[in-house]
Parts: structure tokens; sequence; C-alpha cells
């Protein structure tokens, strides 16, 4: 088992930045895969940007490349999600999820475990 827990969210000014962070506990000697994902308000959960267990690895919604730079350090069992020049339509509960396995994860199926989220707010 991996507990998850997610910090970071907050409220924002359309062009600001935040930085979440993930902490992981329990099970964390195995390699896993990361994910970040966040579900707005009457939409579905989606994926926001994804890493594999090294680091090598990363995947990032078209929404938000060139944005948003997802890391982990596997020391402090941590990762983040470093989120620039934010827009409006950011706004949503952000999720960190993990999945056990060495290749690169980022579809909400995939993962098997998750936090309870932070909420980012962005406003204009």
């Amino acid at each position: 088992q991996v507990q998850l827990v997610e910090s970071g969210g907050g409220l924002v000014q359309a062009g600001g930045s935040l930085r979440l962070s993930c902490a992981a506990s329990g099970r964390t000697s195995s390699s896993y895969a990361m994910g970040w994902f966040r579900q707005a308000p009457g939409k579905e959960r989606d994926v926001v940007a994804a890493i594999n267990w090294s680091g090598g690895s990363t995947y990032y919604a078209d929404s938000v490349k060139g944005r948003f730079t997802i890391s982990r350090d596997n020391y402090k069992n941590m990762v983040y999600l470093q989120m620039n020049s934010l827009k409006p339509e950011d706004t949503a509960v952000y999720y960190c999820a993990a999945r056990y396995g060495l290749r690169l994860y980022y579809t909400s199926d995939a993962m098997d475990y998750w936090g309870k989220g932070t909420l980012v707010t962005v406003s204009s």
C-alpha cells in the first residue's frame, strides 16, 4: 500500500505560479510511476502530467505543455508539479496518483493509489 498526500494548492491570479507537492509513504521501496490528474467542477478527471519511476520519461497533457513541469525526488519520496503561467481554466482539484511498475503510465484507470486532492483556484 502507498499513501499519498498532496499539498501546495491555493488561490492565485492568472499568470501566477504554484508548486504542488505529493508525499508518498508506505510501500515506497518499490518502483512506481506517478502522475498528477485534475478534475474541474462538472468535468471528468483528466491527466495533467506523469513521470516514470526513474524520472527519465514524462508525459504532459497538451493543455499544460510548456507551462507545467513534473519532477520527483525518490530519496524523499516526493513528486512535484511546478505550474507556471496559470490560467483560469487550470482551476480544479489536483490529485496525485501512483502505480507500481517501471514504465510510464498516464491514464486514470492505470493508477492504483490516489491522494485526496488539493484545490487550485486561478482568478482572472
